[in-house]
C-alpha cells in the first residue's frame, strides 16, 4: 500500500508507522506503539548486558631499580587483579641513562611473568616503546575452577595463616559463576 495510506491507517488507530527495513524493495513499514517496541528493546540490551562480564585493564608500574619489597607488593597486586578477572598492564618505565639498560626492565617482566604462571598467561609479550616497556597478562580461563577448588580446601582446613584479602576475592569469583 501506499504511505500515505499506511499513515493515515496509523493514525485512525492512535499507532504509528515504522520503517522495518529500508533497503527492501519496496520499504518494509509495520504500524505499531513505537514507545512500547523502543522500550521493550532498551529492557532486552539492558539484560543482556547485565549478563555480560567487563574486562577492565589494571596498570602495574615499576622502575628498574624497583626494591624486593615493592616488587611483592605489586606482584600481589597485579595477582589480585588477575584473580578477579582483569587483565594487567605492567609497565616498565626507564629515564634518562637508565634507557641504555634495557635488559633490567625484561629481566622485571620475565620475573613477573614467571612468578604469575599459576593465575596469568602472557598476552603480550614485554616490548619497548621509547622509554616504557610495555607487556600485558591476562587470567588463565579455568581460574575461577581453580579458585573454587582453593576456597573449598581453605575453608575446610586450619584457620589462620594466609590474607584475608584472597580468599574474600575467591568468593567473589564463586559467587559469580
Amino acid at each position: 500500500m501506499s504511505p500515505a495510506q499506511a499513515l493515515q491507517i496509523a493514525t485512525e488507530k492512535a499507532l504509528d508507522l515504522v520503517e522495518i527495513s529500508a533497503t527492501a524493495t519496496p520499504p518494509v513499514c509495520r504500524i505499531m506503539n513505537s514507545g512500547k517496541y523502543f522500550y521493550q528493546q532498551a529492557k532486552r540490551e539492558a539484560e543482556a548486558r547485565k549478563h555480560q562480564k567487563h574486562i577492565q585493564v589494571k596498570e602495574i608500574k615499576f622502575r628498574p631499580k624497583i626494591d624486593e619489597h615493592d616488587f611483592q607488593f605489586k606482584k600481589r597486586n597485579a595477582e589480585r587483579f588477575l584473580l578477579e578477572g582483569d587483565k594487567v598492564k605492567a609497565t616498565v618505565i626507564f629515564r634518562g641513562r637508565e634507557n641504555a639498560h634495557s635488559e633490567i626492565g625484561l629481566r622485571i617482566q620475565q620475573r613477573l611473568a614467571a612468578e604469575l604462571t599459576e593465575v596469568a598467561e602472557i598476552e603480550y609479550a614485554p616490548r619497548q616503546e621509547g622509554n616504557t616497556m610495555i607487556q600485558i597478562l591476562a587470567p588463565k580461563r579455568d581460574i575461577k575452577q581453580r579458585v573454587k577448588k582453593s576456597l573449598a580446601e581453605e575453608s575446610g582446613g586450619a584457620a589462620g595463616g594466609k590474607r584475608a584479602a584472597r580468599p574474600a576475592v575467591a568468593k567473589e569469583i564463586a559467587e559469580e559463576s
